[in-house]
């Protein structure tokens, strides 16, 4: 199982306009193990939920502190890091940078596959196995929300990751969507971080994490976790 350390990990930034250089904390510090096959994290907007997840792969570095996959650290060892991390933004849109799902598919697997013979045949295969062919030549933007979040999450599974982390995958989906995505998660081999306002998505994880004004305000079981939030947000 894949191990995520966190030791006083904190994040700051400058404070607009200040003279003196001042900074605020927007994360931490947060010390964490994380080795569950499944951990959801919820909390308000700005609460630095989303600011966590990206210390995960490197998109944020730690301020101060230090962030490790499986003992790589994700400064020191970045390139490492992200080949072994996927990452999958709310908009999926904005990871599918290719015209058509199989353009981005191919793409995430030039490192792997040199050949463009053998990129397109592991291309194919992935395709296949989220059932996306058939939509692997449209444009990327006649896709449906769902299906654009599942070619996004199929491009970034492409290379096998180990760890793969959601920040509000189901925000963009109807009902019907986010049973699929929930299906498909469910599925996977990987170990999963996802951050949601889905409370019910949540619930469904191995261990829940709450963040509030960025600090971690609960660890534990998910349905205890929900209610705490619950509580949390519902205080006047």
């Amino acid at each position: 199982m894949t191990q995520v350390r966190l030791e006083g990990a904190t994040v700051t930034v400058p404070v607009d306009g200040s003279p003196d250089r001042r900074t605020r904390t927007i994360l931490g510090p947060v010390d964490l193990v994380l080795d569950d096959r499944r951990v959801s994290v919820v909390g308000a907007n700005g609460s630095g939920k989303s600011t966590l997840l990206r210390l995960l792969n490197g998109l944020v570095s730690p301020t101060s502190g230090t962030v490790s996959v499986d003992g790589l650290d994700t400064v020191r060892d970045g390139a490492r890091v992200r080949r072994r991390v996927a990452f999958a933004f709310t908009d999926p849109i904005s990871q599918l940078v290719m015209p058509t799902g199989r353009e981005d598919v191919e793409l995430s697997l030039r490192r792997l596959h040199r050949s463009r013979g053998d990129r397109r045949a592991a291309a194919e295969t992935v395709l296949d196995r989220f059932g996306l062919a058939h939509l692997a030549d449209q444009s990327v933007y006649d896709l449906s929300g769902g299906e654009r979040q599942l070619m996004a999450l199929a491009v970034v599974l492409a290379t096998d990751p180990v760890l793969l982390v959601l920040d509000e995958p189901t925000t963009l989906l109807d009902r019907r969507n986010t049973l699929r995505l929930r299906a498909l998660l469910d599925g996977l081999a990987q170990t999963v971080v996802l951050a949601t306002h889905d409370l019910d998505l949540a619930a469904t994880a191995d261990r829940t994490l709450v963040v509030d004004e960025g600090r971690i305000v609960f660890d534990g079981d998910p349905r205890a976790a929900v209610e705490h939030y619950r509580r949390l947000v519902d205080e006047p």
